[in-house]
């Protein structure tokens, strides 16, 4: 059993007979009284997001979820096709809603890995970083050197991210996909 001390982001739970995953989460301290958990919680299975308080009395049961890895393959119309790893040949289908917050990271023929809840997909899980070739970049201005500049580049899915001047079109980059954020240059074009 989970106590509101156990709640932390990232953490997944059964509440309401769902699985959630914890968003945001805050405790607060009241004079004399308990504490209480402040949190945002996000229902694997719907996508809703709930903002909810929970006592210090309250217990979870930590959800039994699995994870596989799966292959993503290709999008059309809104529909997102995985793969198997091991068998190319058992393709399925997740709809957008399951893959919101994960499409701008997508890459054709790219490991992810698929969470399951009473085997059912309920959410992806990305690499936390990925290498990208940049497809477009403005070309450099040079100013202060003690102000660090960046600029927005495009990359070969066509997500936009910022930069530091210096990255140009062909460059391989890597990105964090928690935080959407440039980390490194891997290969110079």
């Amino acid at each position: 059993m989970l106590s509101i001390k156990d709640l932390r982001v990232g953490r997944i739970f059964i509440y309401k007979d769902q699985p959630y995953r914890v968003v945001e989460a805050k405790h607060v301290f009241m004079g004399r009284g308990s504490s209480t958990l402040q949190a945002k919680i996000k229902n694997l299975i719907t996508g809703n997001l709930l903002s909810q308080s929970f006592k210090s009395s309250d217990n979870f049961e930590e959800a039994d979820i699995e994870r596989k890895e799966i292959k993503y393959l290709y999008s059309n119309r809104g529909e997102f096709w995985f793969c198997e790893i091991d068998d190319p040949s058992k393709r399925f289908m997740l709809a957008e809603s399951l893959v919101a917050d994960q499409i701008q990271f997508l890459k054709p023929n790219s490991p992810v890995k698929a969470m399951e809840f009473d085997e059912q997909i309920v959410s992806l899980e990305l690499p936390v970083k990925m290498e990208f070739m940049v497809k477009e970049a403005p070309p450099g201005v040079k100013t202060d050197a003690a102000q660090r500049s960046t600029k927005v580049v495009t990359l070969e899915n066509g997500t936009e991210i910022k930069a530091p001047m210096f990255i140009s079109s062909g460059d391989v980059i890597r990105v964090n996909t928690e935080t959407g954020e440039y980390v490194e240059r891997v290969t110079k074009s």
